[in-house]
């Protein structure tokens, strides 16, 4: 599973990292996560923690790099610098060449002897990371970074892209900006405005509008039912979606179980009519990360909306 998001919608100041002697902001972090597993890293904020922040210094790009988030993985290597990476978190999994780096732990279990064993030169963290603290006292350089907006991810593009020296930014965001707009794009004028509910664990979990999950939902014309005053990431009352009554509903969690058999649920239009897509843990890791693959999230959501809308009783692939 990847990576776990927000609950509050609580931000803190982020992290300050110096690469030769320029000032970088990290911009806004989270506050600690709770979950392992497919969201690692997703849900922060609704739980009892502390606000981090640090500055880094370092007097040349780094050449050997641990990243302790999956998204951060991904934009590593959406940036060119996969090769610099020499150890990852427990979920980090695309592209193909992380599955064959040491795996070392992440947000709530970093492995920190292996982490040192390793010899980064900078240790890559979401804000949450229980382990950020031992790894500085230890000397090693830690730039925390927790994307969960569309704008925090051109935001740590920007910044990651500065600190390893690679000068792809621009070109990352201009690719990832026009796989969005024509994502935005398949889905047909007629299925736009379609009420949707995306939940992102059985709890259960959704991901309302304020979540960067709700902001890609908006960018493909659909409705989020669930609002962003609730926090970006709210536990909801199974009731509450029996009264929004939504027209899709979209479940990252295999876990979920028979959504019929939760209170009131039989009743939904959504379920009676087969208007439900459960996607696949592949498929899950795309939409709960905020990186470099947002826009194939959206595209996936565009195809959900589309197909079961048009042929509710077929499976969209």
């Amino acid at each position: 599973m990847a990576e776990r998001a927000g609950a509050s919608g609580l931000t803190m100041p982020g992290v300050i990292a110096r690469a030769g002697g320029v000032v970088l902001s990290a911009g806004r972090a989270l506050l600690p996560g709770l979950f392992a597993g497919l969201f690692a890293g997703l849900f922060a904020g609704a739980w009892p923690g502390h606000a981090f922040a640090s500055a880094v210094t370092l007097s040349a790009p780094p050449q050997r790099i641990v990243s302790l988030l999956p998204s951060l993985t991904e934009t590593v290597c959406a940036l060119g610098a996969c090769a610099r990476l020499v150890g990852v978190d427990t979920y980090s999994n695309w592209p193909q060449a992380v599955r064959a780096l040491p795996h070392v732990g992440g947000l709530d279990d970093a492995q920190v002897e292996s982490i040192l064993s390793l010899r980064p030169d900078l240790v890559l963290a979401a804000a949450s990371t229980r382990a950020i603290a031992r790894l500085e006292s230890l000397g090693l350089k830690v730039l925390a970074l927790e994307p969960r907006t569309l704008e925090d991810f051109r935001r740590v593009v920007g910044q990651l892209d500065q600190v390893l020296g690679t000068a792809r930014a621009p070109a990352l965001l201009q690719q990832v900006e026009g796989e969005l707009v024509a994502a935005a794009r398949a889905l047909p004028e007629a299925q736009r405005g379609v009420r949707v509910y995306f939940e992102v664990s059985s709890a259960p979990y959704a991901a309302s509008e304020s979540s960067f999950i709700g902001q890609l939902m908006a960018r493909v014309g659909a409705l989020n039912v669930v609002p962003g005053t609730l926090g970006p990431f709210p536990k909801l009352n199974p009731e509450f979606i029996v009264r929004a009554d939504p027209h899709v509903i979209m479940v990252t969690d295999r876990a979920s179980g028979d959504l019929s058999r939760r209170p009131g649920w039989a009743s939904l239009r959504a379920l009676r009519e087969g208007r439900v897509c459960q996607f696949t843990p592949a498929q899950a890791d795309v939409l709960v990360r905020p990186g470099p693959r947002m826009a194939e999230g959206a595209r996936l959501m565009a195809d959900c909306i589309q197909g079961r809308m048009t042929n509710p009783k077929v499976p969209v692939s």
